[in-house]
C-alpha cells in the first residue's frame, strides 16, 4: 500500500464516522434548529472528505478536476439550502422554544 491509498483511506473513513456521529447528533439535539445547523455543518465537511479521499484515489487525472468542482458547487448550496430551510421554518412560526409549528397570525 503507498501512502496515497492510506491517506485516501484515512479521508475515506473519517467521513463515514462524521456522518455516523452526526446522525447519532440529529437523534439526540433537542431542537430542530440546532438538528439543522449540525447537519448543514457536518454535510459540507464530509462532502469535503469523501470527495479529497476519491480525489487522492484518482489522482491527478481529470475525474479530480470533477470531484472538486462537484465540492466547490456543495459549498455553495449545502449551507444555502440549510439557510433557506431554517427561514422557511422561522417565517412558518417553528419556534426554538419548543419543536411545535404556532400558526402564522394573520395580518388584518
Amino acid at each position: 500500500m503507498s501512502v496515497l491509498d492510506i491517506c485516501s483511506g484515512l479521508l475515506l473513513w473519517s467521513g463515514a464516522l462524521l456522518l455516523v456521529v452526526a446522525g447519532i447528533g440529529l437523534l439526540r439535539f433537542p431542537h430542530f434548529y440546532s438538528r439543522l445547523h449540525a447537519a448543514g455543518v457536518v454535510d459540507t465537511l464530509a462532502a469535503a472528505l469523501f470527495l479529497g479521499g476519491l480525489a487522492l484515489k484518482f489522482g491527478a487525472t481529470l475525474a479530480s478536476v470533477k470531484l472538486g468542482l462537484i465540492f466547490l458547487f456543495l459549498l455553495f448550496t449545502s449551507p444555502t439550502a440549510c439557510h433557506a430551510l431554517a427561514y422557511s421554518a422561522w417565517i412558518s412560526g417553528l419556534r426554538e422554544s419548543d419543536d411545535t409549528q404556532e400558526p402564522p397570525s394573520s395580518p388584518n
